[in-house]
């Protein structure tokens, strides 16, 4: 496509919108019909279902054709005969031969085809045509009582094993192998933000693994205590793991089943299907003591140097690679910001507050914000109760004179207390919390804060950004051209946006490039396996103390990565590059036409990001957890026990795997594990 100014803009695949898709936080499109009618995919997939056919089925066909051959072999045989009967005493009336309608005898080929005839009517019993019947009758009697099995029966969704095809039922007797996936398979598919080590320092977050242990426990004695509704009898729990890695049920849910009605829940299961999380035990993280005084030692010094020129420049190293640590968190992702009132903001004019663009008025109708809540962890206090939990408790405090810092009153149009768009102060003071919202917060803005949700491509990326909200770095606005950050004592940062280089399965990592409000400088944030990050660190040298250094710090991170993996956990690393105006330019050159391109775009695309991706600072790295669903382990021993052969795929790492595997039982701890690792290009 050529626009006016002569500039091409290649169409791909990328662009390609399918009938039924719906266009959301998208203010202005240009469209090309391409496919219509009946060249659409809709229409070109709807020929109807493919028709299955289980063994016993394809058993029973050939069986049938055999017995349709034996019949017409059995009544030629009898024709054949009865013709030579009548050919050699064709003088000798036969009594039970019937004559023509002159009164003269049959010739004899007319006599062995009514013969054939008769035959294949008196023969006929040969062909089990009630079979199929009673097959049926069977299969239908099969399926019903399928339906009205309690032991297939989800209590949480209140809901029942549906059997959608009447002919293959039999064949789950036949089952010799299962092939799964493990991500929204055997596990949750909800991602909880476990642990962290940043510039080699490795923070455990105890609080935060104690937290996740209380919700396992209240979901044990729930289990105990609160006796199943309706017919179905009472079924005693499947397992029962400690280990704060395998938990099995979501709290929204349990949160439901305490009112004792299933229709809700069965909505909060829906709802959760929707969002990239429906429960405080996901959105909540309890921050790290060491951590947090770290980020609290990073916030004191952009303090006192919020008015000079550089503030990032007055950081160690160390709190510099936090704060740089959490940005990427933020804005380094694909997550978009949905909520009644997001302010459209200028890149040109920092901290400056524009009017504010469209709400997704069918998304907030669709979730009530009642059934969401807001989940801010408390950070005042590591041992948050069960009272803060299930309110969400945020924070107030005052805020300071500062024109660059973002006004409230400019967002609310009416004075109020500073609390950002995550329940924390914008201002200078302390983060020590001297109020509750629910205590004094205006009504308006507990709406906003209530109605803040994050829309993730992936549960991973809505994980991280939860977890720098709990340190204070809010994600509150994503445009396609800014993101925007909210920062105590900072106020509102815009990043500029420059390019957002996603995540494909051969790089193994995305990227985003994007112009610092406070230092004006270009830096490239990247997110991605540790096992292709690691590899496109800067080179240090052993000669200087800055390099040996480096080394310390990238072996260590590697050795809690490895202890990351043994413990099951999905590991991220995150790295930093800084462009200069003159490599920025040089590389926005080839890239630009490289997107420009018809011929062989991808691959100029995927070489454009190699040249980008390279000499990267490592910042740290992550572990999240993505718990076991509830039985897997004792489903998977069951069907072993039965002879049945399970094979799971996964992309995670080897350790990882192999742990994941001795949790969900599809490896004892008595037999023989055989590695085979090839490397394929």
């Amino acid at each position: 496509m050529i626009h006016d100014n002569g500039k091409k803009a290649g169409l791909y695949k990328e662009n390609l919108l399918l009938r039924g898709c719906t266009i959301r936080n998208t203010e202005a499109v240009v469209g090309i019909v391409i496919y219509a009618g009946h060249e659409t995919k809709a229409l070109l997939n709807n020929s109807g279902p493919r028709y299955k056919r289980s063994r016993l089925e394809r058993q029973m066909n050939c069986d049938v054709l055999w017995c349709v051959l034996l019949l017409i072999c059995m009544s030629l045989f009898s024709a054949v005969g009865h013709g030579l009967w009548i050919r050699r005493y064709q003088e000798k009336k036969s009594l039970f031969d019937v004559p023509e309608s002159d009164g003269s005898s049959l010739s004899p080929v007319t006599a062995a085809v009514y013969s054939f005839l008769t035959m294949i009517i008196v023969l006929q019993v040969l062909i089990p045509i009630s079979l199929y019947v009673s097959i049926e009758i069977v299969k239908v009697c099969q399926v019903y009582f399928i339906h009205q099995d309690v032991e297939l029966y989800d209590e949480e969704t209140d809901s029942q094993l549906q059997c959608r095809a009447l002919n293959i039922t039999e064949d789950l007797g036949q089952i010799q192998y299962i092939f799964s996936d493990k991500t929204g398979t055997l596990t949750e598919n909800k991602m909880v933000f476990r642990r962290c080590t940043v510039s080699g320092i490795e923070y455990s977050h105890d609080a935060n693994a104690q937290r996740l242990a209380r919700y396992q426990e209240a979901d044990s004695e729930e289990e105990e205590a609160v006796p199943r509704g309706g017919s179905l009898p009472q079924r005693g729990s499947v397992g029962s793991h400690q280990s704060v890695r395998v938990m099995h049920r979501s709290q929204s849910t349990k949160s439901h089943r305490r009112t004792g009605s299933r229709a809700e829940a069965k909505r909060a299961s829906m709802l959760s299907k929707h969002t990239a999380f429906s429960s405080p035990m996901e959105k909540d993280i309890t921050p790290d003591p060491k951590l947090f005084e770290k980020v609290s030692e990073c916030d004191r010094c952009l303090a006192i140097a919020r008015h000079q020129e550089h503030p990032l420049a007055h950081l160690s190293p160390e709190l510099s690679d936090v704060f740089d640590f959490f940005i990427a968190l933020t804005i380094c992702n694909t997550v978009v910001v949905t909520s009644p009132d997001q302010p459209r903001q200028k890149v040109r004019v920092r901290f400056e507050v524009k009017s504010p663009v469209k709400t997704i008025e069918d998304f907030l109708r669709r979730f009530s914000p009642s059934r969401l809540t807001s989940g801010c962890s408390s950070i005042g206090s590591l041992a948050t109760s069960k009272a803060a939990h299930k309110s969400g408790s945020s924070f107030l405090s005052t805020l300071p004179n500062d024109s660059t810092l973002f006004k409230l009153e400019e967002r609310l149009g009416q004075p109020a207390a500073a609390i950002t768009s995550n329940g924390y102060s914008s201002g200078a003071a302390s983060w020590a919390p001297e109020h509750t919202a629910q205590e004094e917060k205006p009504g308006l803005e507990q709406e906003q804060e209530r109605e803040l949700r994050y829309e993730a491509e992936s549960p991973d990326e809505a994980a991280l950004v939860y977890a720098a909200r709990a340190y204070s770095c809010t994600l509150v606005d994503r445009l396609h051209d800014q993101v925007s950050v909210e920062l105590p004592h900072l106020g509102r940062l815009t990043f500029e946006l420059l390019h957002t280089l996603g995540f494909d399965s051969i790089r193994k990592r995305m990227s985003v490039v994007i112009r610092h409000p406070l230092t004006d400088e270009i830096n490239v944030y990247t997110k991605g396996a540790d096992s292709v990050v690691m590899d496109l660190l800067l080179p240090c040298s052993s000669d200087d103390a800055r390099g040996r250094h480096q080394k310390k710090i990238r072996s260590k991170t590697q050795n809690y990565l490895n202890l990351y993996a043994v413990e099951g956990l999905r590991t991220l690393c995150i790295a930093k590059r800084v462009l200069s105006e003159e490599e920025y330019a040089c590389w926005l050159q080839s890239h630009l036409e490289a997107e420009s391109s018809l011929d062989n775009r991808e691959e100029l695309l995927f070489q454009s990001a190699i040249r980008l991706e390279t000499n990267l600072h490592l910042l740290g790295a992550t572990g999240i957890e993505d718990r076991l669903q509830d039985g897997v382990p004792e489903t998977i021993a069951k069907l072993r026990q039965a002879g049945l052969q399970i094979w799971v795929l996964t992309g995670d790492k080897q350790e990882t795997a192999i742990n994941i595997a001795y949790a969900c039982k599809l490896l004892d701890h008595d037999e023989e594990v055989i590695t085979l690792n090839a490397e394929s290009q």
